[in-house]
């Protein structure tokens, strides 16, 4: 046999083998998912959590292992640049059929890096583009399934909307349920419009399931005109189920898929087809937020890369440091033509961080497992990232050879970041303060302080302390809600130690400027709080208006007494005002 001959087989073998880890992971991460469905059923919430942790960690089990492989089998370390050439050539011919090709070519680009440790996106071995379409694949069952209400009737169509997911629970009252969401249409819309023709509802054959809902999302197609909506369906406390809420409103559907909250568990054979659905809804919606909310941030990953890319194409300004204050952990920076920031650990902390490297990619590595409830910021993490030196502005360049030199190489035109963060660019909650207090907007300084303390709240109650709670760790999001994104001294609330400040003992050791009380590093003082949050008078006014209790260790330790007795808090991604009891005056209150 010829050599090119042998280096055919070994490249047809290594596509194989590329394709069988793949397909490994993706039959785990849907036997995960599917499994949602029962989890929800049975209301076992604690295995809902935990099943969302482990299930971040499959798609890095399986490219260890099929990169192990590779090792053991063909001395992939050897391998000629023609070998991988052929092999993603006979890799694509594999996916021709495939229901994920876009997820497999990702798992390729992955392992391949793994392997020869190249620039993750600047090279020629890799799917820098994908190479097979998902457009049009078939999925078994449908990805949406249609009703029409001008041959069943409209209220038998909505009914047989829940019917057709055979959760194993009874409904409360679905009649009364159903009842309520024509009346929530027609008070949302003003009134129901007139049927025509085409009249169907569109339906996403697999629940999306988070925490203790399981949403149904799908879209009424009437004329010209198509009516996003989702519906929450939700567990009574005798255990029957009922519908919460309709939601109609794009951006409202938009904040269910928010990075700030957990990722969906979804029944889905082909994932392209829930995430072109889901865009139809949601136009303004990043494909790559859609990915990694459902779970596959790989994914996500791969395809924010190629939209900042296509930007930076399409643009032309320069990324500079990010306003604000300057943190002692992180330097941020910014390309204000794009709404995300972009973070790199320093090699040098401030003096008063007792942190490490490891510590800090620990914290946020954690942030993606815990539930997050709407007020932490994801990360997508990424290592090696080839961006033109010519966008960097001499400011900036400066300040990365400054605080992080060992993160940054040049490689011709291109500055790589060995690794960094990326997250949804928010206004600092510090600078959004001194905005409308230098306004004399008394109105929203009292709605955000208020927000800002709810935050800490929902933090709290989901088991984490944020540690540093200056306001210029959170941010105020584009519908002015605060999220928490500095991560390097979050805690578990249950490994705190929320203690009161003890009387001194006598008055020297009161001015002496010095504790007179022991502390350990997990001690906390919430009176402390006040000398750094209470900067001015409205501030105070609003924050004792409404959060006064969070100064009292006594709040902490309840907090804490009902973590440990394994209580869920319900937090809703939508509005109190929107829910059927509080709108009807009926249904259920949780």
């Amino acid at each position: 046999m010829s050599a090119g001959a042998a280096d055919d087989l070994i490249a047809e073998s290594i596509a194989k083998v590329l394709v069988d880890g793949f397909n490994r992971h993706y039959r785990l991460f849907h036997e995960s998912s599917a499994l949602a469905k029962r989890r929800f059923e049975e209301a076992r919430w604690q295995e809902v959590q935990q099943a969302v942790r482990d299930r971040i960690q499959f798609y890095d089990d399986r490219v260890r292992e099929t990169t192990e492989r590779l090792h053991r089998e063909f001395h992939a370390d050897d391998l000629s640049d023609a070998v991988w050439q052929q092999a993603k050539l006979q890799f694509i011919g594999l996916l021709t059929n495939h229901k994920q090709p876009e997820l497999a070519e990702t798992f390729f680009n992955s392992v391949f890096c793994q392997i020869l440790h190249r620039t993750y996106f600047h090279n020629d071995f890799i799917f820098v583009r994908p190479a097979v379409s998902t457009e049009y694949i078939e999925s078994d069952p449908p990805t949406y399934r249609c009703y029409y209400p001008n041959q069943a009737g409209f209220r038998a169509s909505i009914r047989q909307v829940f019917l057709d997911f055979a959760w194993a629970r009874e409904f409360e009252d679905l009649d009364r349920d159903v009842d309520f969401v024509l009346r929530g249409i027609g008070s949302q819309l003003g009134t129901i419009p007139a049927r025509e023709a085409n009249l169907q509802i569109q339906v996403l054959n697999s629940a999306f399931y988070r925490n203790k809902g399981a949403y149904v999302i799908g879209k009424a197609v009437n004329g010209a005109v198509e009516y996003p909506f989702a519906v929450p369906v939700l567990h009574s406390p005798d255990g029957k189920l009922y519908l919460d809420t309709v939601i109609l409103d794009a951006w409202r559907i938009g904040v269910l898929f928010s990075l700030s909250r957990a990722y969906f568990m979804v029944d889905m054979e082909v994932p392209s087809g829930y995430v072109q659905f889901l865009r139809s809804i949601m136009p303004n919606k990043p494909r790559s937020e859609l990915y990694t909310m459902l779970g596959l941030g790989k994914q996500g990953k791969t395809m924010f890369f190629r939209d900042l890319i296509f930007h930076l194409h399409h643009s032309a300004d320069q990324f500079i440091v990010a306003p604000g204050i300057r943190g002692l952990v992180m330097l941020v920076f910014t390309l204000p033509s794009y709404p995300y920031v972009f973070k790199v650990i320093k090699d040098v902390f401030g003096s008063s961080k007792e942190v490490d490297h490891e510590t800090v990619r620990r914290k946020y590595q954690l942030v993606k497992q815990v539930d997050r409830v709407g007020r932490m910021a994801d990360t997508l993490e990424f290592s090696k990232v080839a961006l033109p030196r010519s966008r960097f502005s001499q400011e900036l360049i400066a300040e990365l050879y400054k605080e992080v030199p060992s993160l940054i190489e040049e490689d011709g035109d291109d500055l790589i970041i060995k690794h960094l963060y990326i997250e949804r660019r928010m206004e600092p909650l510090n600078l959004y303060l001194e905005k409308v207090e230098k306004a004399g907007r008394d109105d929203l300084v009292e709605e955000v302080v208020r927000e800002y303390g709810n935050a800490i709240r929902e933090l709290a109650i989901a088991n984490i302390f944020p540690g540093d709670l200056l306001w210029k760790n959170f941010g105020v999001t584009r519908y002015g809600r605060v999220v928490f994104y500095d991560y390097d001294e979050i805690e578990y609330m249950t490994d705190c130690k929320f203690r009161r400040i003890p009387p001194p003992p006598n008055f020297e050791a009161e001015m002496s400027g010095e504790a007179w009380y022991s502390v350990s590093r997990m001690d906390v003082f919430p009176e402390e709080f006040e000398t750094f949050l209470l900067v001015s008078d409205n501030i105070r006014d609003a924050f004792m208006r409404y959060h006064a209790d969070l100064f009292d260790a006594g709040f902490w330790q309840n907090t804490q007494e009902q973590i440990r007795r394994g209580a869920m808090q319900d937090f809703f991604p939508y509005p109190d005002s929107l829910r059927f009891c509080n709108v009807f005056g009926g249904g259920q209150t949780v």
